[in-house]
């Protein structure tokens, strides 16, 4: 199965937390976005986030910096389908150095791992 990616900047407006500390739940919605077009390129239908069965929170994401949220189809069941996610953070706001300063990362960040369980009703499989 292939994956599947989307990259984002985190702005101001994502930050939830003093120090522009963006919260983790907004990975888990980029990892939900991901789920999404997983199922559809899959089935043929958006499908329904059922659990997540594992989270891990690895590094702090801040606004301004730039996310990869990447995923998998694992295991694919009926009418369930197991995923895995990633996100990691590849370039860096230098706010240190000044207000637009920023480092593209060679080696990515990772910033979240995550797995869970999509489910999409037999009568909405097209593919």
């Amino acid at each position: 199965m292939e994956k599947v990616m989307i990259r984002l900047r985190m702005s101001s407006g994502d930050a939830h937390y003093g120090g522009n500390l963006v919260d983790g739940a907004h990975m888990l919605a980029l990892f939900g976005d991901v789920a999404t077009e997983l199922l559809i390129r899959n089935d043929g239908d958006e499908g329904l986030f059922v659990a997540y069965d594992d989270v891990e929170f690895l590094a702090p994401v801040y606004a301004g910096d730039y996310i990869e949220a990447v995923g998998e189809i694992v295991e694919t069941g009926n009418s369930s389908r197991k995923m895995k996610f990633e996100a990691r953070k590849v370039v860096v706001a230098r706010t240190d150095i000044s207000a637009s300063a920023a480092d593209f990362l060679e080696e990515p960040i990772v910033v979240t791992r995550a797995s869970g369980t999509c489910v999409v009703p037999k009568d909405c499989q097209r593919k």
